[in-house]
């Protein structure tokens, strides 16, 4: 097991000294602006950052269109089920319409028959 040994302010001062200055010679080191790495690497995340605004430009037309196609298809499902209610709601007036014709009809038969029998009475007690 490892002894510890204990730092005291001037060892912990001394490190920090030297933090300070590899800091300083890392930022002196780096190459100045009017490199040709610098600008190829400048060049290249601007060629990178408009290839991702078209790429999101292309994604928010598509999903606009998208949008677009979703809600045309609506209308017409929309539509389509209306007509479809509509033409159910007109074949079952036509069926009541048909359903009291037949009544209508069967009644004025009935009192035809009625009437004759009457008539027919009547004539067999004159």
């Amino acid at each position: 097991m490892a002894i510890y040994k204990e730092r005291n302010f001037a060892d912990r001062r001394q490190a920090a000294d030297e933090a300070k200055k590899a800091l300083l010679e890392k930022f002196k080191a780096r190459p100045a602006a009017d490199d040709p790495a610098v600008k190829a690497r400048a060049a290249e995340r601007k060629a990178t950052a408009e290839a991702r605004e078209k790429r999101e430009a292309e994604r928010r037309e598509e999903k606009r269109l998208r949008a677009e196609r979703e809600e045309r298809e609506r209308a017409e499902r929309e539509a389509s089920a209306e007509a479809a209610a509509r033409a159910e709601a007109e074949a079952k007036a036509q069926a009541e319409q048909d359903m009291v014709a037949r009544v209508v009809a069967d009644e004025a038969e009935r009192k035809a028959k009625r009437d004759a029998r009457y008539a027919a009475r009547k004539a067999r007690q004159k």
